[in-house]
C-alpha cells in the first residue's frame, strides 16, 4: 500500500522512492561548529556545488532515487540547502527531526529546562510541529525521526527523545531511524520505542554493522524491526569493522531469510560544517571509500560474489524502504 511521504520538495508516493540510502548526510557539524566560523566559514555555494557534483552522477548513472538525510537538529541540519540540492539533482531527500546522542550532542538546552518543565512534552511538541507543519518556518516537513543512544547505555536524556518520537510516530505514522553507538543497544532501543507506542514496522535500528555478532543482529530482528548496515566505507575507525566483514554479515542474514528486513547506507558526510576532522595520514586509506557512491559501485558487486541475489539486493535498496515508509 502506498503512502505520501514528506520530502524537502514536497510529498511523494512511497511507491516512487526507488533505490534508497537510509542514512546519509549532505552537511554535518558537531555541536559547537558555529563558534568556529571565523576560522572555517560556511561557503554555501561551494558546498552546494560539491553536493550536486557528488549526487548527480549517482542519480543519472546508477539510478539512486532517494536518500534520508539523518542530520539531527543540533548538528547543522539545513532543509533549505537540502531542497536546493534536491531540485538540482532530482534526488528525493527526506529530512529528519531529532537530536544526537548525549556524548556528542548538545544536551545543555534540554537539561537546563528539565528541572522546570516536562521535556518529553517539549520534545513532542517540536517533533509534532516539524512533521506536520514544517521546520523552522520553511513549510518543509521532516519525513522521519532520527534518534541516538550512547555506547552500552540509553541515558535519561536520550530516553526523552525516544519517548517523544514514539508518541508522534504512533499518532502520525512517521518512521524512526536510529544511531546505535558502535553497534550497541539495538534490542534495547527497539524495546523502548515499542513500549512507548511505536510500531516495530516503522522502526529501523541503525549502525548495526558496528557489531560483528550475528546473534546480536538476530536478537534485534526478533523485535520485529528493520535494521540497517549503513556505515559502508568507514572502516576500522569509530568502532567500525572492515567492509568485508559487514558484507559477510549481510550475506549470512540474507541466507537466513532476513533480506526483507535490512536497509543500506554509508552515514557519509559530503560537506563538514566547521573545520574538517584532522585525520592522520595513516587513517586516510580507511576512509577512502566513505562516500555516497561506494554501495552502488563496490558493495553491491561484492555482495553478489557472496551469493546475495539481485532480488535480495533490490529488496534491501528498494522494497524495504518502500514498505518502511509506506506502511
Amino acid at each position: 500500500m502506498s503512502k505520501m511521504i514528506n520530502t524537502v520538495t514536497g510529498p511523494v508516493s512511497s511507491d516512487s522512492l526507488g533505490k534508497t540510502y537510509i542514512h546519509e548526510h549532505l552537511l554535518f557539524g558537531y555541536p559547537g561548529f558555529q563558534g568556529d566560523f571565523s576560522v572555517a566559514p560556511f561557503n554555501r555555494e561551494e558546498a552546494l556545488k560539491t553536493c550536486v557534483d557528488t549526487i548527480k552522477p549517482l542519480v543519472e548513472q546508477y539510478g539512486l532515487k532517494t536518500a534520508v538525510d539523518a542530520t539531527p537538529n543540533d548538528c547543522g541540519r539545513d532543509v533549505l540547502f537540502m531542497k536546493e540540492v534536491s531540485e538540482k539533482t532530482g534526488l528525493n531527500i527526506i529530512a529528519s527531526s531529532g537530536y544526537y546522542y548525549e556524548g556528542e550532542g548538545a544536551p545543555a538546552y534540554f537539561k537546563q529546562r528539565s528541572g522546570m518543565t516536562d521535556i518529553v512534552a517539549d520534545i513532542y511538541e517540536m517533533m509534532k510541529l516539524e512533521t506536520t507543519v514544517g521546520i523552522e518556518g520553511t513549510g518543509i516537513k521532516a519525513g522521519v525521526f532520527k534518534l541516538a543512544s550512547s555506547k552500552d547505555v540509553i541515558t535519561d536524556y536520550e530516553k526523552a527523545f525516544f519517548t517523544a518520537a514514539a508518541k508522534v510516530s504512533a499518532e502520525e505514522g512517521i518512521p524512526i531511524i536510529t544511531h546505535t553507538q558502535q553497534g550497541t543497544m539495538g534490542p534495547e532501543q527497539a524495546d523502548l520505542l515499542i513500549a512507548a507506542g511505536a510500531d516495530p514496522k516503522r522502526i529501523n535500528i541503525g549502525h548495526m554493522g558496528g557489531s560483528t555478532d550475528i546473534q546480536y543482529h538476530l536478537n534485534t530482528l526478533a523485535k520485529g524491526v528493520y535494521i540497517s548496515l549503513d556505515r559502508f566505507g568507514l572502516q576500522q575507525l569509530a568502532g567500525c569493522p572492515a567492509d568485508s566483514t559487514r558484507e559477510m554479515i549481510i550475506a549470512a542474514l540474507c541466507a537466513a531469510g532476513y533480506a526483507d528486513r535490512i536497509m543500506l547506507g554509508h552515514d557519509s558526510i559530503i560537506v563538514w560544517k566547521g573545520r574538517p576532522l584532522p585525520l592522520p595520514e595513516a587513517a586516510l586509506p580507511l576512509v577512502a571509500n566513505w562516500n555516497w557512491g561506494h554501495i552502488l559501485k563496490d558493495v553491491v558487486p561484492d555482495l553478489k560474489k557472496l551469493g546475495v541475489s539481485d532480488e535480495q539486493i533490490n529488496m534491501m535498496l528498494v522494497e524495504n524502504p518502500k514498505r518502511f515508509f509506506g506502511y
